[in-house]
């Protein structure tokens, strides 16, 4: 019985592969796999907006998959470019765009240097940025001799746990735009809490939950509609 399990088995394997057309569409005997249409081998990997702009209105792949394309905003730092649906539901992934982002720290003390270079690398101007920095220029701790730091020139006195001079008053909450979508947008801001504690360092904290995710993705969406060429617009749709 055993022995003529195998042998069937081996006779099946060895039987010479054919195709069938069955309904426009063709299978490859035997095993009855059909053989799908040639897809993408690769998405196009962009880091901008203007990328997805340029690739759709300079129609780089128009003859091989059509005109009509689906744009989807993915979050704030990725969109996807797909082909209409093909005969089997199914659709093509042609470009995929990712923001180049730094990696911003929170929920982190940082030192008051670092958190200095930290704030006017990573997060765009706004006017609690320069509040934080002007009250950072003027801190100052026991272990330094006094710090009078505005980014560009230092002074140091000694004292001993964290003082501000002249008694300023630390802003709470702020509201900031650090890099987290596209370059070409403006970034969208959010609140923060603020904290210190001795060496002089400091913290920022989110308080301002996900509602900038959604005012990113609304600014993306608004930038592509208006880059692409209005010819086009019919022929791409543009979702979140």
């Amino acid at each position: 019985m055993i022995k003529e399990a195998i042998e069937y088995l081996f006779n099946k394997g060895t039987e010479e592969f054919g195709s069938l057309e069955v309904e426009g569409k063709t299978y490859i005997t035997g095993n009855a796999s059909m053989i799908e249409e040639p897809r993408v081998n690769k998405a196009f990997l962009l880091t901008t907006l203007t990328g997805i702009v340029d690739y759709i209105n300079n129609a780089v792949d128009v003859k091989e998959v059509g005109r009509e394309m689906t744009i989807h905003i993915d979050d704030p730092n990725t969109v996807s470019i797909y082909s209409q649906l093909n005969d089997e539901r199914k659709r093509e992934q042609l470009v995929i765009a990712k923001a180049i982002l730094p990696n911003v720290v929170y929920d982190r003390f940082l030192e008051s240097e670092n958190f200095i270079i930290e704030l006017m690398s990573k997060f765009e101007p706004t006017e609690d940025r320069e509040k934080v920095l002007k009250l950072f220029g003027c801190i100052k701790s026991e272990q330094v001799h006094k710090s009078m730091d505005d980014g560009l020139s230092q002074t140091v006195t000694a004292k001993k746990g964290i003082s501000t001079v002249a008694e300023m008053e630390v802003p709470n909450p702020v509201t900031l735009a650090p890099y987290r979508t596209f370059p070409e947008l403006p970034q969208p801001t959010s609140k923060f809490v603020l904290r210190l504690q001795d060496g002089p360092e400091a913290a920022l904290f989110n308080a301002g939950g996900t509602s900038w995710r959604v005012e990113a993705m609304q600014s993306i969406k608004e930038y592509l509609d208006e880059g692409i060429n209005p010819e086009l617009k019919e022929f791409v749709k543009i979702i979140m």
